[in-house]
């Protein structure tokens, strides 16, 4: 069936999603797209600030639906080639979205984190949406793709040569003087409320907890909660707040793509802090802060301090901020055959906003107008978009290099 739109954007009141909304429009003009959202008004606001970039968003259709309503999310879908949802928490309030996108053979794509939620995603929707075509795509922001795309730059650089990865160290450097918008720390409280249920707490200490039911485990472990040295350049780490997420993705890739990294192939992240006492220094500060915070975050009365000292949903970064701000990844990597090689990916935005909404948008494009690897399923961005989106993020200015 010809569906008449391109993408809906779902949750575009919301901070990042307002982001993307304007990226599309500054960027992206002749897409069939949509706005979308539980209300109307808040919903024409955003577009008339549409308009005021590109008069031509003055048209943009308004999609009205609650995402805890399935005969309403069903109702949006059933329009579209792909759903953007930027409306989390997830757990809370994607359900009925994925579910609804599953059966109308509806590709969709969003920036959760939320391990657990995506486990239930893949337990229930999996085997459907591989029949109906759906491609199911978590994690299509700053969790995860520079990482799941990066190793899958480094392999496909490999496998030209005849080779394959063996084992890769992602090391982390970010500027983001704006912090966390109030969505992602709804998000974060919304884990740690959930952090007593065992299915939650599997999924979040299990190292291969997104890989498909019954798949060979392999070596790693958990992830890092401490200070450590870098072996690679002898300078100092601190755990990564993301690496949880991003790991898991990056092992679900490889497991989906038949082990193509390797059985035994190993991956971890952290952040680089630098070297000597000021490197060790940085790196106890964040591991202390981490910690304090999730020390805080397991219990209400600490969720509700963090909740008052935090930014609330719909808060975030400010332009200025946001523009100041910087990410790089450099995962150092050594072949099967023991070859030693870096891929770096960078980009000159705020890596939570600024970068995740080209991100975000990108997929969304890819999902909606590229001739794609692979067919339906809950997948992963190396998985449903591979090189294709390495190449479009490419060529919205961000890096992707091989060395």
């Amino acid at each position: 069936m010809t569906k008449e739109l391109d993408i809906v954007l779902f949750g575009a009141t919301g901070f990042t999603g307002r982001l993307v909304a304007e990226y599309l429009v500054a960027r992206r003009p002749g897409v069939r797209w949509a706005l979308a959202g539980r209300r109307r008004r808040r919903l024409e606001l955003v577009r008339s600030g549409l308009a005021a970039l590109d008069p031509a968003a003055e048209a943009l259709p308004i999609l009205v639906g609650d995402s805890l309503d399935r005969g309403a999310m069903d109702d949006i879908v059933r329009r579209a080639r792909v759903v953007c949802s930027t409306a989390g928490p997830y757990a809370k309030y994607g359900d009925q979205v994925v579910a609804a996108c599953v059966e109308a053979g509806t590709s969709y794509c969003d920036i959760t984190g939320e391990t657990h939620w995506i486990r239930r995603m893949i337990e229930a929707h999996h085997a459907r949406a591989e029949a109906t075509g759906a491609r199911i795509v978590h994690c299509c922001g700053f969790d995860s793709i520079p990482s799941d795309l990066g190793v899958l730059m480094l392999h496909e650089h490999l496998a030209a040569q005849g080779d394959r990865l063996a084992e890769a160290h992602g090391r982390v450097i970010l500027k983001m003087p704006g912090g966390l918008s109030g969505g992602s720390v709804a998000t974060l409280m919304s884990i740690f409320e959930n952090i007593g249920d065992p299915a939650v707490w599997r999924a979040l200490i299990d190292p291969y907890a997104l890989d498909p039911e019954g798949s060979p485990r392999g070596p790693d472990r958990r992830d890092f909660k401490a200070p450590g040295r870098d072996a690679g350049s002898g300078g100092w780490t601190a755990p990564f707040i993301m690496a949880a997420i991003n790991t898991r993705v990056v092992r679900r890739s490889n497991a989906l793509l038949g082990h193509a990294y390797g059985r035994d192939f190993r991956y971890d992240e952290a952040i680089s802090t630098g070297e000597g006492v000021a490197g060790l220094a940085r790196a106890a500060g964040i591991s202390a802060a981490l910690g304090g915070a999730s020390a805080l975050a397991v219990v209400p009365p600490g969720r509700r301090l963090l909740g008052r000292l935090l930014p609330a949903p719909g808060e975030g970064p400010s332009r200025e901020q946001r523009e100041q701000g910087r990410f790089r990844l450099e995962i150092h990597a050594r072949s099967a055959a023991g070859k030693k090689l870096t891929g770096v990916v960078a980009g000159s935005h705020d890596p939570g906003y600024g970068g995740t909404a080209i991100m975000l948008g990108e997929a969304a494009l890819s999902l909606a107008q590229d001739d794609l690897p692979a067919h339906g399923g809950v997948l992963t961005p190396a998985v449903a978009m591979g090189t294709k989106l390495i190449e479009r993020l490419r060529a919205a200015g961000e890096t992707y290099r091989a060395e």
